[in-house]
C-alpha cells in the first residue's frame, strides 16, 4: 500500500480508541447502475477479526445493493471534526440468525445506554394522556426502537484503513 495515509494492520491505539467511539459514520454502497449509494450508520468494529458490522432491515436501500451486487467493496467512514477513519473492504449480507444477534449484541455494547439509565434520563414536559378506551394511564408514549427492524446484519471484511489527524 502506497497511499500516506493508508494503515496497515496493527492498527495504532489512536485509530482503535476512535473506532471504539460511539460516532456515527457513513455507508458507501453501489447501486446496481453503479451509481454509489451513502447514508449514515452505526456500526460495531471488531479489530481482531478485521471485521465492521452494520444492522439492517432486508428491504433498506444498502442491503438490496448488497444482495444485487454480491461481494461488492464499500467504504464505511467515521468522521469527528477534521479527524476520520475509513474502513474499505468487500461486504456480505447475512439473516443468519447467530451472525444477527452477534452484531445486535456488538451495537446494543457500544451504542446503548442501560434501559434504566434511559427511563432516568428523560427530559421533557408533562406527560400526555393515552387515547380513550386504552388501559394504561397518562405517560410518554414508547418510540419505535430500531433493534426491532433489523433482520440482517451487513459484513465488511476490512481489507484497507484510511485515517486523517487520528
Amino acid at each position: 500500500m502506497t497511499e500516506p495515509d493508508t494503515k496497515t494492520w496493527p492498527l495504532s491505539d489512536a485509530i482503535e480508541t476512535f473506532l471504539a467511539e460511539p460516532h456515527i459514520a457513513t455507508l458507501t454502497t453501489f447501486r446496481p447502475d453503479n451509481t454509489p449509494h451513502v447514508v449514515p450508520v452505526s456500526f460495531s468494529w471488531d479489530s481482531e477479526a478485521r471485521l465492521a458490522r452494520i444492522m439492517v432491515g432486508i428491504e433498506s436501500r444498502k442491503a438490496r445493493n448488497l444482495i444485487a451486487m454480491p461481494g461488492s467493496r464499500v467504504a464505511l467512514c467515521q468522521a469527528e471534526g477534521g479527524r476520520w477513519v475509513t474502513l474499505e473492504g468487500t461486504a456480505t449480507i447475512s439473516e443468519d440468525p447467530q451472525r444477527v444477534a452477534e452484531g445486535r449484541q456488538r451495537y446494543i455494547n457500544r451504542y446503548r445506554r442501560q434501559r434504566g439509565q434511559q427511563e432516568d434520563n428523560r427530559v421533557g414536559g408533562p406527560a400526555r394522556g393515552r387515547a380513550p378506551g386504552t388501559r394504561e394511564g397518562p405517560g410518554p408514549q414508547r418510540q419505535r426502537d430500531p433493534l426491532d427492524s433489523w433482520q440482517a446484519v451487513i459484513e465488511i471484511a476490512v481489507d484497507r484503513v484510511m485515517s486523517r489527524r487520528v
